[in-house]
């Protein structure tokens, strides 16, 4: 057989290259091939470890039934990594600061209450609740009630701000007040700002196409946890008042800030109640032959919307009204002794 000008052009250029030159062109050649392989497993890989909706989307999901549904947790390394590397650093932050103050410690109660909104993130975002959110959307509601309305207040009770003040260098500590006193960080954490960004990123998602596009692509779903996260985290940063802000709320208007909350959240849980039709399509289209129909489904996350935040919202103003008690027997306690030592200093 004859050989092509193009073989024998590649002979006479492999015949013209050195041995050392030869050896080296194969070593390179055989590592490429390597990377080649590796490079194709890397989707196969990431297809298998990284958890994506669209993958189950048009299968259909088992039925949730006790106990076996206990056990379907999931395993999202972007949600594992950061829930553990964020109570890493908090519980050594706490540990440093009471090193290095033993009498003025951090509070051991707020640790415990940090801790506990990292739980209910992973719980929102690891447990069964994750597993079944793209397939019922009253599980969905669940998950970001867990977000907006339990994990938020905990992590703000937990002080993080006022302990990264304290364990901080001088240099870092001066670039944390900066921004805490930036306008950006004025403007958003203004109470009335943060009371319309909160209503607004729940009304935005829940009557826009971003929410069903959030249940197909996996990006915008981390978005989606993350906007109501961060709104959320903003809203009862006043209202909680363990970390310094730019604002800082009287008792009695923190309780009319959040008697305010409720009837928006109300009106929100009605409407999704009320809806006459399917509003996100995946819940149609998702291949579920099993449980209420997707309309029912629908009505039912409504209602836990109304009625999980109003009981949320009512048992913050019951927390606000016994630190509003605390604060002002303090108060008492301190006018007492002022008057004390003033009658002490006339006799």
């Amino acid at each position: 057989m004859r050989d092509t000008p193009n073989k024998l052009g590649s002979m006479r250029f492999m015949a013209a290259m050195t041995p050392g030159v030869t050896a080296r062109f194969h070593r390179f050649r055989a590592r490429m091939w390597r990377m080649r392989r590796v490079v194709l497993l890397v989707p196969v890989l990431g297809s298998l470890v990284l958890p994506s909706s669209a993958l189950a989307h048009g299968t259909e999901p088992a039925p949730p039934t006790l106990p076996g549904v206990l056990l379907e947790w999931s395993f999202d390394p972007f949600a594992v990594v950061a829930i553990i590397a964020t109570a890493a650093a908090y519980l050594w932050a706490v540990r440093r600061v009471n090193r290095e103050h033993p009498g003025n410690q951090q509070p051991g109660h707020r640790s415990w209450l940090f801790l506990g909104g990292l739980a209910a993130i992973g719980i929102a975002l690891l447990s069964p609740i994750e597993a079944y959110e793209g397939t019922l959307f009253s599980v969905h509601m669940v998950q970001h009630m867990l977000l907006e309305l339990v994990a938020a207040p905990l992590l703000l009770a937990g002080a993080p701000i006022t302990l990264s003040l304290r364990v901080a260098r001088p240099a870092v500590r001066k670039r944390l007040l900066s921004m805490l006193q930036s306008r950006i960080v004025h403007v958003i954490s203004f109470p009335v700002v943060a009371w319309i960004l909160f209503a607004a990123v729940n009304w935005g998602w829940h009557f826009s196409v971003l929410y069903n596009e959030a249940l197909e692509n996996q990006a915008l779903h981390y978005l989606q946890h993350a906007t109501f996260l961060v709104a959320a985290l903003l809203f009862w940063w006043p209202v909680i008042g363990a970390d310094p802000s730019p604002w800082r709320l009287q008792h009695p208007v923190r309780l009319l800030y959040l008697f305010l909350a409720m009837p928006q959240n109300s009106f929100l849980g009605v409407a999704l109640m009320s809806a006459p039709s399917v509003l996100y399509q995946h819940y149609v289209t998702n291949g579920r032959s099993w449980g209420m129909s997707p309309l029912d489904d629908q009505a039912l996350g409504g209602v836990i919307m109304w009625v999980v935040g109003d009981l949320a919202f009512l048992a913050g103003m019951a927390v606000v009204v016994v630190l509003w008690v605390r604060h002002e027997d303090r108060r008492t306690v301190r006018l007492d002794r002022r008057l004390a030592a003033e009658r002490a200093s006339r006799e």
